[in-house]
């Protein structure tokens, strides 16, 4: 995977907000002029307006061009690549300017003066400053982002290679123990709980099949019903594609595993764990719903878990995600949406055919 360019800092001026900022910010900086100028001379609406003219376009179409050579810009140094954009400014500055004055000398009838004219000196001066201001602004805001980037991927992978060791331990007593009475039923583990942890320690964070999430939770639920038996009944409603789906690696397995270790393992007769994926409005909702064993729930793992998805599901899809649990006299349930978003081509083949009833 490409790791993204430290150097590409520089925004897309083209863009519409862009520019609307851009002209807002210029409009805000020749008031701020005409304001200061006031303290020595009496305000002057046409002064407001020269100035307010002249600036919006250096900074008009000083975007234009940076937009024109972003591409070649980012493709150098960070420093290099803003003293590019200042000299670009400061150029376009020198020009306007001479060009102002000239114009309004001929306008007036007076001289206009030559191009290192006070004024002219002034304005050059002062694009350079507020260039360069941006160009650090632009530059500690893009090493903030990859820093962000970087430490929530690193989060992403901490949270997701977690499985809890009371899981791995009792695997492999059940292992143990199957390996004289049923050798069959003791490789079939061996395999699940071998993916599982090729699973939690998959690098990256990018989103996979539904229906690799659900081979996954197919294999899981495969190893505690070995442990639990019939105390341990599952309902499946998938009614999407599977294969069209996509969900971060290991979103639907940890709610599985909570919903047995904080719902099922505490009741002596067990109980009923529901699974229902849907789509509707272009959005994937993912409910799960379990036994709520009597006197509550002492378990911090599950608010972590769940904390866990959350994160994960947040760092793909923003704010558009959903996130409620309920917890109710005798039912525990987690109701996550989020947008459908791009799908997973269907062409790539899954971990293992789920095998679910649907």
């Amino acid at each position: 995977m490409t790791e993204p360019s430290q150097n590409a800092f520089l925004p897309d001026l083209c863009a519409t907000r862009a520019v609307l900022v851009l002209v807002v910010v210029c409009e805000l900086m020749a008031i701020v002029m005409a304001l200061v100028g006031s303290y020595y001379a009496p305000f002057s609406f046409e002064r407001l307006a020269l100035t307010s003219l002249l600036i919006q376009w250096i900074g008009l179409t000083s975007a234009a061009l940076v937009c024109q050579m972003r591409a070649r810009f980012n493709r150098l140094p960070a420093a290099w690549a803003g003293l590019a954009v200042v000299g670009v400014v400061v150029l376009d500055t020198l020009l306007f300017s001479v060009f102002a004055r000239h114009l309004l000398g001929w306008i007036s009838g007076s001289g206009a003066g030559g191009a290192w004219h006070r004024d002219v000196v002034a304005n050059v001066l002062i694009s350079a400053i507020v260039a360069g201001l941006v160009m650090r602004y632009f530059y500690v805001q893009e090493q903030l982002k990859l820093k962000e980037q970087a430490a929530l991927k690193s989060r992403i992978e901490s949270l997701q290679s977690r499985i809890r060791p009371h899981f791995l331990f009792n695997s492999m007593n059940i292992i143990a123990t199957l390996i004289a009475v049923d050798p069959d039923a003791a490789e079939q583990a061996v395999e699940d709980l071998s993916r599982l942890f090729r699973a939690s320690l998959k690098e990256g964070a990018e989103p996979v099949s539904l229906a690799e999430e659900l081979a996954l939770c197919e294999r899981y639920v495969r190893i505690e019903q070995l442990r639990m038996g019939e105390r341990l009944r599952l309902q499946w409603h998938i009614e999407v594609d599977p294969a069209s789906v996509s969900v971060p690696l290991l979103t639907l397995q940890p709610l599985l595993e909570n919903a047995i270790y904080h719902g099922i393992q505490p009741l002596t007769e067990g109980g009923l764990v529901t699974v229902s994926v849907r789509e509707a409005d272009g959005r994937v909702s993912l409910h799960v719903s379990n036994p709520k064993p009597p006197g509550g729930n002492r378990h911090e793992g599950n608010r972590m878990a769940l904390e866990n998805i959350r994160h994960r599901l947040e760092a793909i899809h923003g704010t558009a995600v959903t996130f409620h649990c309920r917890a109710e006299q005798q039912q525990f349930e987690v109701l996550i949406t989020w947008p459908l978003g791009r799908r997973v081509d269907k062409g790539r083949k899954p971990d293992a055919d789920t095998g679910m009833r649907r």
